[in-house]
């Protein structure tokens, strides 16, 4: 097994195709940064799908179990079942997609087709002026929730993420709850530092604990499935509820996800400020040993937990402030 440095295993990669995407959500791509003159990356300079195809085969075979595609938004990338198709034969015991849902009424049964298994939908809000605030670009929640039907309809599982910002949308969580519980398990997140223009601070953070007591009574604790499992899942009245904690209680000590970006750079952490070039040494002809023995070096030689240094206000975490992290938009979060 490959571990790194604090003894976790890799197990997950999470692949970004693109980096672009057809909302503005505030706590990933603001539009006042993000708007019509944003330098995109061209298209020569993202992977290929073959080249994605070898690299996810390499991890794979270092013990990477689930695969998760990511943009950016991901049903931007043209032919993306072709992908789906490529990566459901490496033998994976997961393979699922994060998406905002807005495409999903085209593609969600060629998707499917091709091999994906389940999908995340970002849906931040049911209420039209609140949701439309958040996505930056005025979109409705009755379009997600098409592209969500759309996607059960399809035989896709389903999960529903929720970023919680204080004052914004962290009314009547109950109600959101029952009124989508129905369409698959609704995962709560804590608003995150990621990235370098979302203007996060703590008191915007509505911690897990919180959401819980606001949720109401008759929720029991049900676990979690797998070490690494990002969500804490709570069930009532026969439906989950997820809560994801990472500003208050980080998993940092369970983590086994690497990310892989659109340019084949590898991350170890959602919080790294730099990544590791595969493009290059994948374009000058490097063969599958010696990829391989970087991917294994990179992963043995981990020791990123930010958010457990956040949490603690550690030296460590001092010394990095001001440090520029890399978009969510590039590695999906």
């Amino acid at each position: 097994m490959l571990v790194d440095q604090l003894g976790r295993p890799l197990r997950d990669l999470r692949i970004s195709v693109t980096d672009r995407c057809n909302l503005r959500c505030t706590y990933c791509m603001p539009a006042e940064v993000f708007g019509p003159g944003y330098a995109f990356l061209p298209r020569e300079e993202l992977l290929s799908f073959e080249e994605i195809e070898r690299l996810a085969r390499l991890f794979v075979e270092l013990g990477v179990r689930k695969l998760r595609i990511t943009g950016g938004e991901p049903t931007l990338r043209r032919d993306l079942p072709e992908l789906v198709g490529r990566l459901s034969r490496l033998g994976v015991s997961d393979l699922a997609m994060t998406t905002n849902g807005l495409l999903l009424p085209r593609l969600a049964g060629p998707l499917r087709e091709a091999g994906l298994r389940r999908v995340t939908v970002s849906l931040d809000s049911l209420d039209p002026a609140t949701f439309g605030q958040l996505n930056g670009l005025g979109v409705s929640p009755e379009k997600v929730l098409t592209g969500i039907e759309a996607a059960l309809h399809a035989g896709l599982g389903v999960k529903i993420n929720a970023v919680l910002k204080r004052g914004v949308n962290d009314s009547g969580l109950r109600e959101f709850w029952r009124a989508l519980r129905d369409y698959g398990t609704l995962r709560f997140i804590e608003f995150m530092d990621v990235g370098n223009h979302n203007g996060w601070d703590l008191d915007s953070v509505v911690p897990s604990a919180e959401v819980l007591a606001r949720l109401g009574g008759g929720f029991s604790p049900s676990g979690r499935d797998y070490r690494g499992e990002v969500a804490e899942r709570y069930e009532a009245e026969g439906h989950e509820v997820g809560l994801i904690s990472s500003v208050t209680a980080p998993f940092c000590g369970d983590c086994s996800r690497a990310r892989l970006s659109a340019v084949g750079s590898v991350y170890t952490c959602l919080f790294a400020g730099s990544g590791h070039d595969l493009r290059g040494p994948l374009r000058d002809g490097a063969s599958d040993d010696e990829l391989r023995a970087q991917i294994s070096g990179l992963w043995s030689a981990r020791r990123d937990r930010y958010s457990e240094e956040r949490h603690q206000q550690t030296p460590e975490l001092r010394a990095q402030r001001g440090k520029v992290k890399v978009e969510m938009s590039h590695i999906g979060g």
